[in-house]
């Protein structure tokens, strides 16, 4: 998987690294049980500070995306704690909505968009 980091953005570089490793697991480019590049060479493939590349693994790991092996380093396990999950989720898409609805996007309009990204995703459900 190729990381961009756009050292442009407002967005801090740990959570533009945590967001692109998440969308790498959605879109199976990460699997379960497969390991991240070290703390060292992702920094240094990317370009930026270790500690920086330290946060990001450290937050993935408190959101139940990766392990962190003592051989292995940061391993792709996804929490399968769906309650806690969909309680989260449905806070961050209050905000969400919450916006939408203050610049008039339709319900269908924000289902098209749920579908198109849902969509570019490849899920895998249990018993496959």
């Amino acid at each position: 998987m190729v990381i961009e980091i756009d050292f442009n953005s407002d967005e801090a570089l740990y959570l533009q690294l945590r967001n692109q490793i998440i969308l790498g697991i959605a879109t199976s480019q990460f699997h379960e049980g497969d390991s991240l590049p070290s703390v060292r060479q992702l920094a240094d493939s990317i370009g930026i500070n270790m500690h920086t590349v330290n946060k990001a693994y450290t937050v993935l790991k408190q959101e139940g995306y990766v392990k962190v092996d003592r051989r292995r380093g940061a391993v792709v396990a996804i929490d399968v704690d769906r309650i806690r999950t969909l309680a989260e989720l449905k806070k961050e898409l209050q905000v969400i909505l919450a916006k939408s609805s203050c610049k008039n996007i339709s319900k269908e309009e924000i289902h098209e968009l749920i579908e198109e990204i849902y969509d570019s995703y490849t899920i895998e459900t249990e018993g496959e």
